[in-house]
């Protein structure tokens, strides 16, 4: 093979991953984009507070109990008692003035403040509200439950509708990294369309003459996907280090490795199957010029 030769062949392998791997990163991001709205959701949904408010009647050692009872449902995540005595403390350092001399007796009442743990899908903490609502009218000692209502079917609204946006918006990449992915492996193929007629012509079976650049195109979708990840990856390092998003936590990289192995897997699947269709469709012309 000439120098001349070697160089084109070169060009043609780096200008096919380089192409795979943009196609990839820009699903790589919207797939991370995706991941920490939903992360962003879920927290914001396990840090709205209900508050309990007990009745006068209940005592410290029954606000305890009561406490207990409550922790042991499945869906709560945290619960605190805050006392009457701690009460007015929290309020005049709010207020700045202690109301309990001026009034001369501490009208507050103990209360429960309680966080629920967020489902899967943010739909169904609306669910999970009504049936924690249902399970606290049946106990006994608590007076009123108070929350941010707005704020949670406001927070289901704007995650839902930045959700599906980006949804549609990676089908619609998906579908175009098939498309630019074909495309680009065809012009690949093309290059080497002598060597196929070659092959054709002295009988060789498409299963035959797919095999060396399906495996060219598997090892093109690898590259190109680890690439990828790689791209994905550092941007969003980059990302958390200039903008201080805290997006760089330990808990997220069980899914970044998750998200890389995707675009990997995402990467082959598409290249093979490209691939393939491509080679027996140079093949099905062969056979039909003759």
């Amino acid at each position: 093979m000439s120098k001349h030769s070697k160089v084109n062949l070169w060009g043609t392998h780096g200008s096919t991953i380089l192409s795979i791997t943009l196609v990839l990163w820009l699903l790589g991001m919207l797939m991370m984009v995706e991941y920490h709205s939903y992360r962003q959701t879920h927290d914001l949904q396990e840090q709205i507070t209900f508050r309990l408010d007990l009745a006068p009647s209940v005592d410290q050692q029954a606000a305890l109990d009561l406490k207990h009872q409550i922790e042991a449902i499945s869906y709560v995540k945290h619960v605190d008692y805050i006392s009457k005595d701690e009460a007015a403390k929290i309020f005049v350092e709010d207020l700045g003035d202690d109301f309990v001399d001026f009034l001369g007796y501490n009208p507050l009442m103990p209360v429960l403040m309680v966080n629920l743990r967020a489902d899967l899908l943010p739909d169904n903490q609306s669910d999970i509200i009504g049936q924690f609502k249902q399970d606290i009218n049946k106990m006994d000692g608590i007076e009123a439950i108070s929350y941010q209502e707005n704020v949670v079917s406001e927070l289901n609204e704007i995650y839902y509708k930045v959700s599906w946006f980006l949804v549609l918006f990676i089908g619609l990449l998906l579908l175009l990294s098939v498309v630019l992915i074909s495309s680009t492996i065809r012009i690949a193929l093309y290059a080497q369309r002598d060597t196929i007629r070659s092959m054709r012509m002295v009988g060789a079976k498409v299963g035959f003459i797919a095999r060396p650049f399906i495996q060219r195109g598997l090892l093109y979708g690898l590259v190109g996907g680890i690439m990828a990840a790689m791209l994905t990856v550092g941007v969003m390092y980059l990302f958390n280090n200039r903008l201080a998003l805290n997006i760089n936590l330990s808990e997220h990289y069980l899914w970044y490795a998750g998200i890389a192995v995707l675009l990997v897997l995402v990467g082959m699947v598409i290249s093979f199957f490209a691939t393939l269709s491509n080679v027996r469709r140079y093949v099905r012309k062969i056979d039909y010029s003759e």
